[in-house]
Parts: C-alpha cells; structure tokens; sequence
C-alpha cells in the first residue's frame, strides 16, 4: 500500500480507538449505576433498572445505531455527528450487559459481610462504599475484559452511518486497490493487537485490585528446636 492509504487506515484506528474509550466509559457509568439499582431496596428502582437492562440487552446494537443516527433526529429536530451517536447506541447497548456483570458481583459477596455493615450502623451507601464495591469490582474485571473486546469489535458497527472508522477505512482501501484478502487480513491484525493490549491492560488492573482483598498475609513460619529423644541426661 502506498503511504496515502496507510495513512488513511491509520486515521481510521484513531477513529476506532476515540470511540472504544468514549462508549467503554459511558457504558461503565450506565454498567455501575444500573447494576447497582438492581439491587436496590425499592421496587420500582429495580423494575426501572431491570427494563432498562432487558430492552437494551434483547435489541440488536446495529439496529440501535439506526434509531439513534437516522431515526430519532427527524422525530426531536437534532442530529447527532456519528461519533457521538455511535458512542451513545453502542454505550447504551453494552452498558445493559455490564450492569448485569456488576449484579452478580455485588450478590456473589458474601452475606455476612453486608451483615457487618448493619450492626456497624452503616446506611446503605456506605456499605456499598466501603464494604461491598470493593470485593466486587475485582471480580467484574475479567466479565468486563470480555465485554470491552467485545464493544471493540462492536465498533465496526459504526461504518453504517459512513463513519471512517478501521473497518469503513479498510473497505475503502478495498476497493481502491481491488485486493480483498490483504487488506482484510492488515484489519483483522490491527484489531486483534488492540484487543490483545487491552486484555494484558486488564489483567494488570485485576492483579492490582485484587492483591491483598479479603486475604490475611501469611503466617510466617516459625522454627521450633526441639530435643532429640533422650538427649535429657546431664553429664556423669
């Protein structure tokens, strides 16, 4: 490929990577707030949340950048640039599949724990604070590692609204040089770099959060001298 079309490959991994950081922190807001009204002690704070995640989570990401880009302008008299409108469709959508991550996190902790900040007289958000979220989150990250991979690769989506991401990039590169498998193959490779950078950054995250929660340092071990057997007589 000449310089001209690596270059316009390269703008559209840019592109690629403003939209995963954008949509991968809009989706995380949406995840924890979500994840954390399902667990609410209100009814109505759960059935809210429980729609929210059902609707957005039984619907079809593409489908859902079509209402978003094409659908809603002409009905509320806006329009959204695709950036913005891809990182909203696609934050929303993967924002459903978090929540229900950080739900199971925060039932997996233990029982007594929540129990503990009761008898310590803890409202609710301070256990949340200060007792559950930090047991839970190291557990979301590895379910979120697959779900971030997954949004990136979700970001292909965008190419429909003619958004010069890696993949509308890549096509374009296509046909420029009428050479499929090449240029298909430099896409495939790019994303599956990307994917694997994100996957060593989250397991250093996880190693990190993890050190030392909920584990007592170990004991250290201790030397005992003990006699030999019938080695209690003293000298004649």
């Amino acid at each position: 490929m000449t310089s001209g079309l690596w270059e316009l490959v390269l703008q559209g991994v840019w592109v690629t990577i403003q939209l995963l950081v954008l949509s991968g922190l809009l989706a995380t807001a949406v995840a924890f707030v979500a994840g954390v009204a399902r667990t609410h002690r209100l009814w109505i704070v759960r059935f809210l949340a429980g729609l929210y995640t059902e609707v957005f989570r039984g619907t079809s990401a593409l489908v859902m950048i079509f209402w978003v880009f094409f659908v809603l302008p002409p009905a509320f008299g806006w329009q959204l640039v695709p950036l913005w409108a891809g990182t909203l469709a696609l934050g929303l959508t993967y924002g459903a599949y978090g929540a229900e991550i950080v739900r199971g996190a925060l039932g997996a902790v233990d029982p007594a724990q929540k129990e503990g900040g009761i008898a310590l007289s803890f409202t609710p958000w301070q256990r949340m604070r200060l007792i559950l979220l930090p047991q839970a989150v190291p557990e979301m990250i590895p379910p979120f590692s697959n779900l971030l991979i997954e949004l990136l690769k979700g970001t292909a989506l965008v190419s429909v609204m003619g958004m010069g991401d890696l993949a509308f990039s890549g096509n374009l590169v296509r046909l420029a040089l009428q050479e499929s498998a090449e240029i298909y193959t430099y896409v495939l490779l790019i994303y599956f770099v990307i994917a694997f950078l994100l996957t060593r950054v989250m397991r250093g995250l996880e190693k990190r959060l993890k050190a030392g929660v909920g584990k007592a340092p170990a004991p250290k071990a201790e030397t005992v001298a003990a006699e030999p057997a019938g080695a209690g007589g003293g000298l004649r």
